[in-house]
């Protein structure tokens, strides 16, 4: 069932694409905002209480509410999985900005591109340079996929699998949320209401993020080409501050084999500037601190796309055929 859960939210995504400023981010917003207001008196331990109350509430009310469903009707408990994977998974939550960026690098209006970026990152993009501005794109555009996708596709399939319904889909994009908001109300307010809540987040998306990170990875290196990836992923992942963010994009990087990585300008990419201890020396036509490969053109965006539409059927077949050996058997 979880293939087609997963196959027809897709496809509605595409029909019928949620809108930049939907309901549902305004209410997880809202959700996060109030568990941090009631249950945060700024001492460490109450850390993992709002975080518990912002994350574990609306995946438990997940579970209840699918068991419920299931008890009475499965037809009713799949259309209960497709609506929640309708509002956690897709390309839709995030590909009008790559594509308005697209549209914009393709027009040579480096203006615009600037502006859209600031406007999707939450970040002063008016400084940085061509070359930066191309790279930062493919990035970000990189790990939303990952994140509206990839990591939601595995949570989902594994819970579901457990006989949760989509609680792992619910619990992959709270844990994600939870960890963006608080990092970002530490930039805005320059300090959050509590210090150890935001590193919290963030150590506990790392943990929910391992597997599916290395998940995608090895889903970009067996559509692409599969031994600069693996090379790439075992030499510059250590490139990036964070860990998952490093295995996705170096293996990414090398499966199409362009650039990645290099310097960034202060204050654009805090949490994932590169570090430079024990990092890779630059070689013949290679910026420092980046990965080997092509530097990257706007043309390398189509094959970035592809990169990730391939995965996506990689893991979609892989689901048809672990669904159908589950019926025969």
């Amino acid at each position: 069932m979880s293939f087609f859960a997963v196959l027809v939210a897709l496809l509605i995504e595409q029909l019928k694409p949620l809108r930049r400023d939907n309901w549902v981010h305004h209410r997880l917003v809202a959700w996060v905002g109030w568990a941090g207001r009631n249950f945060d008196a700024g001492k460490p331990r109450h850390a993992w209480v709002v975080w518990g109350v912002a994350v574990g509430v609306p995946t438990l009310l997940a579970v209840l509410v699918y068991r419920l469903l299931a008890g009475y009707s499965l037809l009713l408990a799949l259309a209960f999985d497709v609506l929640v994977l309708y509002f956690t998974l897709g390309f839709r939550q995030f590909s009008h900005y790559f594509t308005d960026l697209r549209d914009a690098l393709d027009a040579g209006d480096d203006d615009e591109v600037r502006r859209l970026l600031a406007e999707w990152l939450h970040l002063d993009a008016s400084e940085l340079p061509h070359t930066e501005v191309l790279r930062h794109v493919v990035e970000h555009s990189l790990l939303a996929a990952h994140r509206h996708v990839f990591g939601v596709f595995f949570w989902f399939v594994v819970c579901s699998a457990l006989g949760l319904g989509p609680a792992g889909a619910v619990l992959y994009r709270m844990v994600e949320f939870v960890s963006r908001y608080w990092a970002y109300r530490q930039r805005a307010l320059e300090a959050p209401d509590n210090d150890r809540l935001m590193q919290l987040s963030r150590d506990l998306f790392g943990r929910v993020d391992a597997v599916p990170a290395r998940l995608t990875a090895f889903g970009f290196a067996v559509v692409g080409n599969f031994e600069e990836a693996v090379n790439g992923w075992r030499r510059d992942a250590r490139l990036w501050q964070q860990p998952n963010e490093g295995i996705i994009l170096s293996a990414a990087a090398g499966a199409v084999g362009v650039q990645l990585g290099g310097d960034a300008a202060p204050g654009v990419t805090p949490d994932r500037s590169k570090t430079f201890s024990g990092g890779v020396q630059a070689g013949a036509g290679r910026a420092e601190g980046s990965t080997a490969g092509t530097p990257l053109q706007s043309g390398h965006l189509q094959s970035v796309v592809g990169l990730v539409w391939r995965s996506v059927v990689l893991w979609m077949l892989l689901l048809a055929l672990l669904t159908l050996a589950n019926i025969v058997g």
